[in-house]
């Protein structure tokens, strides 16, 4: 016990001493920021450097996220070390991954730790309660975001919680205390939903932990009346208080919100409901206002690692186009519709006579039909459903998946928690599929959604799929030829067009 005391005197000691070195030597931020740059300038100039430099850890790339970089759990950990934090009773961390060693350190400390819903899709909070008695690695294991999930139990708007000490995520702060998220305003938006409610107020502590290149000069004008401040910054190598003398929101600004956002968070119709009953102004505003205005239209969207995959496609298309019409005078309307463009071109350059190619075309156009009746998400019937999808598609890699598993089961848990794909691609001999979305930021949600699953007790990986990767990717067209007709090589159960016309 004794000694035990004397090491957190020590780490107290030590924190002091960094508290008073950081307040005569100010660092000079790495990243400079032009005058005039907007929030979204300044993110994608710390999310760039971070890249650039190789500064984080899975998941990755980190644009448009709260970056997961290195050191973070050691920095996460000086959060016991601050004054305030002995003094909690009750403290809400955010569910990002960089986080996850904050949430460790309150439930070591045997706090009563707060997480929001992720996206406040389902409410507000959910109190992490580990089993009585739980050791070290299982603490780590609640602390994640698995665990968030497992030991999770909600707590109502209605209960009285009282917030000592909120702990957020950041892609940029200032050592004055100006913070800049990654754009969805969540964090903003708990803070404005916990005011609200009482359970947050001018008085209540806000940490927010970073790496040391994204502590730089964020220009105070760009703050607003509902961007939540921050007292005290952790980095891995330093711990600074703030001193910020901005106000933190009061509560929920309805003027900035729309009708959308309400049914994106059904929370807050509650909340509304609620304030409306006590006479409050709770008129919302257009959408306009609902975000700042570089997320409504001029964003750039994040450039995940996809594979090169339209240019083949439109000119085999193209050239199937044409060659249709050509058809459709010798063998009619119908069946140039049926044949399928990659059979149609392969039917060209094989060199076999007419009737061989037109029987073989028939069989092909049968199999082809078959397998759209399956839906697009299954990875049939592409050159029908190519038509339909966007122009650029974002791949999720899933892997780990278990033997035996059927493609059913796969996508029954996947449209369970909302992460239908438009195409699914299944690789099951290689335990993997890929799962394609419209866009980045539905990738994002679907992303997020699967982390975590567990199918017949394996815990299967999502994550963005890479563009390097030496083989084949599902999606790539490649010129059909005699020894890609032949080959075994392809996997019995592999759901890809090359397999496909093995087989057939």
């Amino acid at each position: 016990m004794l000694v035990l005391t004397w090491k957190i005197s020590l780490r107290r000691s030590v924190l002091k001493q960094q508290l008073v070195s950081n307040a005569s030597n100010i660092m000079e931020p790495v990243i400079r920021i032009n005058p005039g740059a907007s929030k979204w300038d300044i993110r994608q100039r710390v999310w760039d450097y971070i890249e650039d430099k190789n500064l984080a850890n899975f998941p990755r790339p980190v644009h448009n996220r709260i970056p997961n970089f290195k050191g973070a759990f050691g920095a996460c950990s000086k959060v016991a070390d601050l004054q305030a934090f002995a003094q909690t009773v009750e403290v809400k961390v955010d569910p990002d991954k960089p986080l996850e060693g904050a949430r460790f350190a309150v439930l070591q400390a045997q706090k009563t730790l707060l997480v929001p819903t992720p996206r406040l899709r389902s409410g507000l909070f959910n109190k992490i309660t580990p089993q009585p008695g739980a050791n070290k690695e299982q603490l780590r294991v609640c602390s994640s975001s698995q665990g968030v999930k497992d030991f999770s139990v909600p707590v109502d708007l209605d209960a009285k919680v009282k917030v000592d000490l909120v702990v957020v995520g950041s892609v940029a702060v200032s050592e004055t205390g100006c913070r800049i998220g990654k754009g969805e305003g969540f964090a903003d938006m708990e803070w404005a939903m916990m005011a609200s409610m009482g359970a947050v107020d001018e008085s209540t502590v806000v940490v927010t932990v970073v790496h040391d290149c994204q502590v730089l000069d964020v220009p105070e004008e760009l703050i607003g009346s509902h961007d939540l401040t921050v007292d005290y910054i952790l980095t891995p190598t330093r711990v600074i208080k703030t001193e910020c003398k901005l106000p933190k929101p009061q509560g929920i600004i309805w003027s900035k919100l729309d009708a959308e956002k309400l049914e994106k968070i059904p929370i807050l119709k509650k909340l509304r409901a609620l304030e409306e009953q006590a006479g409050k102004d709770v008129t919302l505003g257009t959408a306009s206002h609902a975000a700042e205005p570089g997320l409504q239209a001029n964003q750039p969207k994040r450039q995940p690692r996809r594979r090169p995959r339209r240019n083949a496609q439109q000119d085999t298309e193209g050239e199937a186009g044409q060659e249709s019409r050509r058809e459709k005078k010798g063998e009619g309307e119908q069946r140039g519709r049926q044949q399928p463009a990659r059979v149609r071109k392969e039917s060209r350059g094989s060199g076999r006579g007419d009737e061989e190619g037109d029987a073989g075309r028939l069989a092909k156009g049968r199999s082809r039909r078959a397998v759209r009746e399956q839906g697009p998400e299954e990875g049939g019937g592409e050159a029908a459903s190519q038509r339909k999808l966007p122009q650029s598609l974002t791949t999720v890699y899933l892997g780990g998946i278990p033997a035996g598993l059927r493609v059913s089961e796969l996508k029954a848990a996947l449209r369970e928690r909302k992460a239908a794909p438009l195409r699914l691609t299944w690789q099951g001999a290689q335990h993997r599929a890929f799962l394609d979305y419209s866009d980045p930021q539905v990738a994002d949600q679907a992303l997020e959604a699967l982390q975590g699953l567990c199918l017949n007790d394996h815990s299967l990986q999502a994550e963005l799929a890479k563009s390097q990767r030496g083989q084949k990717r599902p999606g790539q067209r490649q010129k059909p030829s005699v020894a890609a007709a032949t080959s075994k090589a392809s996997p019995p159960d592999t759901k890809s067009d090359t397999a496909q016309e093995a087989e057939q």
